[in-house]
């Protein structure tokens, strides 16, 4: 069965892969690792991909583990479903090879009633790989964008084929103005949470949820973070911010994918 999940711009994950590494600030208090290093740890999915060290703070081993059973998953699912594949890895990690993703490509493709959301820190191996993917219209592919230090990233993920492309601006760590949004069709803002999460300005948000407003591009925000993040809650400027994007359907209209 699909793991129902409790993010908030998903339905569902789908983790045929699973295991990680480092490779930018953002991923300083990945929630993943620290899932990974503790509670899914005896499991053998996550076993041995991360570990508590000595300042009982989780690191990735650098092993990564391919699912081909879990693979078959999506044809099971009756209802039709936003899902979020690879919330414990990164499908464009360096180590895994073109054939793996293939593999999970052919799953997407080939289960049109679902729309996948692909996010990972690694877009120019996503570019690379592009003209190599069946890039129908129920996969989005994202990339996450923590601060300006990284938003070369945004460049990289334009160059993919995908048909919708998306920014995680999650954890949000510094002000990001003038972000680029031409060949973007949506964004996600967040900031971190749980243990040691460092704070989010709100003159972080407002310039980004403005410059979405003006340039049309559906705009959600996450959460305020914090250690205790549902304290803080998610609205902004007292609303919530739940815009999806648009796609046509059959009969040539736009609806609302949530």
């Amino acid at each position: 069965m699909a793991a129902g999940s409790k993010i908030e711009w998903t339905q569902a994950t789908w983790n045929p892969i699973t295991g990680c590494t480092r490779v930018s600030e953002g991923c300083r208090h990945c929630y993943a690792e620290r899932l990974t290093a503790t509670r899914l740890a005896h499991l053998d999915k996550y076993k041995g991909l991360a570990r508590m060290n000595g300042k009982g703070e989780a690191r990735w081993t650098g092993k990564l583990r391919f699912h081909p059973d879990v693979l078959e998953q999506p044809y099971r699912w009756r209802k039709p479903r936003l899902v979020f594949v690879n919330s414990m890895s990164d499908m464009f990690h360096e180590d895994l090879s073109l054939d793996i993703i293939l593999k999970v490509f052919k799953v997407m493709n080939e289960c049109p009633q679902h729309t996948f959301q692909i996010l990972t820190k690694r877009p120019a191996i996503a570019a690379k790989f592009s003209p190599a993917l069946n890039w129908t219209p129920n996969i989005w592919m994202g990339t996450s964008v923590e601060n300006m230090l990284v938003s070369h990233r945004i460049r990289d993920l334009k160059q993919t084929k995908a048909k919708v492309r998306f920014l995680s601006l999650e954890p949000l760590l510094g002000p990001m103005p003038k972000l680029p949004l031409s060949g973007i069709h949506w964004v996600i803002v967040g900031g971190e949470s749980g243990p040691g999460a460092r704070p989010m300005e709100a003159d972080w948000v407002k310039p980004i949820r403005d410059r979405c407003v003006s340039q049309n591009v559906p705009f959600f925000f996450k959460q305020w973070g914090g250690v205790q993040k549902k304290k803080f809650g998610r609205r902004l400027d007292n609303r919530t911010w739940d815009e999806f994007p648009c796609l046509k359907s059959s009969n040539g209209k736009k609806e609302n994918v949530a």
